[in-house]
């Protein structure tokens, strides 16, 4: 089976450290004392799984078009550089021990709506580059998360009956579906207990239950 994976809510939480990295880069952006350091965990696990100019557009609404730009080039910078310092184990429990498992008689892929360089940057925090067969995301194609899982299917030569997708909300659902792909739905990250109502597919409350 080749698995693909989202990552934030789905292989690790950032949303702490991420929080003080957005506001900072407010701060940089000139809005500190207009704005306040406003931005908040649980505000961005609502977020996350969006592209980042739909991020932008929900939490800056009454900005013009130049400064959420200037946000977003900002936030960029901030996030890299505080989540590459960080020093904790970001992860959920289990990810890392589980992808090597899995690694050994699978195909391992991950796919995301994040920025440009976020997830070479996960992949190397969390020492599991080798095992990561391809990647792709909005912010080095510009498409939306289906059409990068079709990217990546194409590029490795798999048919989507031999994938599934691994992510925690309806956004990743969604695009499962559209992509012709499977979906396993990772409860315990940022979305509902079930991805839509009636949901009667596969669903997990730890990573680990991949290795089942």
């Amino acid at each position: 089976m080749n698995y693909i994976f989202d990552v934030d809510g789905t292989l690790w939480d950032t949303t702490e450290i991420v929080a003080i990295a957005w506001n900072d880069a407010v701060e940089d952006a000139g809005l500190g004392e207009e704005l306040g350091r406003f931005i908040k965990a649980d505000m961005l696990k609502k977020e996350f799984g969006k592209p980042m100019d739909v991020i932008i557009d929900d939490l800056f609404p009454g900005q013009t078009q130049d400064k959420k730009d200037e946000i977003m080039l900002r936030v960029k910078i901030r996030e890299q550089e505080y989540v590459s310092g960080c020093t904790e184990d970001l992860s959920y429990p289990g990810v890392v021990d589980t992808i090597k498992k899995l690694a050994e008689d699978n195909g391992l892929y991950i796919v995301s709506n994040c920025q440009e360089g976020y997830i070479p940057l996960v992949t190397d925090k969390l020492g599991i580059t080798e095992y990561i067969k391809d990647q792709e995301c909005f912010g080095t194609t510009g498409l939306l998360k289906a059409d990068n899982i079709r990217l990546v299917l194409e590029r490795n030569g798999i048919s989507a009956e031999d994938a599934v997708y691994i992510g925690d909300t309806k956004g990743d659902y969604d695009s499962a579906l559209e992509a012709g792909v499977g979906f396993i739905y990772a409860a315990y990250g940022f979305g509902d207990p079930v991805p839509v109502p009636g949901y009667e597919g596969r669903k997990i409350d730890s990573f680990t239950e991949l290795n089942a």
